[in-house]
């Protein structure tokens, strides 16, 4: 899409909704010469990063949830 500053300048935040849903980016004609707005690439979630790592817990997970470590903790030794 080929916009004039003064186009982009009156639907400044359509334009750029509209860049960051299609992805498709934007070209403005300024002086003979063509600026482009491009979206980046959407952060990916460092859980999306995660290897999957089946059989790595020894029994039952939800056993881990119950674990009372209150008899291991002692406050005085964080200070």
């Amino acid at each position: 899409m080929l916009l004039t500053p003064s186009k982009l300048r009156q639907d400044i935040y359509n334009v750029l909704d509209g860049i960051l849903e299609t992805g498709m980016p934007v070209e403005i004609e300024r002086k003979g010469r063509i600026l482009r707005i491009v979206a980046d690439a959407p952060p990916v979630s460092r859980l999306a990063l995660m290897r999957s790592r089946p059989g790595l817990i020894n029994g039952n997970p939800e056993d881990l949830a119950e674990l009372d470590w209150s008899a291991n903790w002692n406050p005085e030794a964080n200070l």
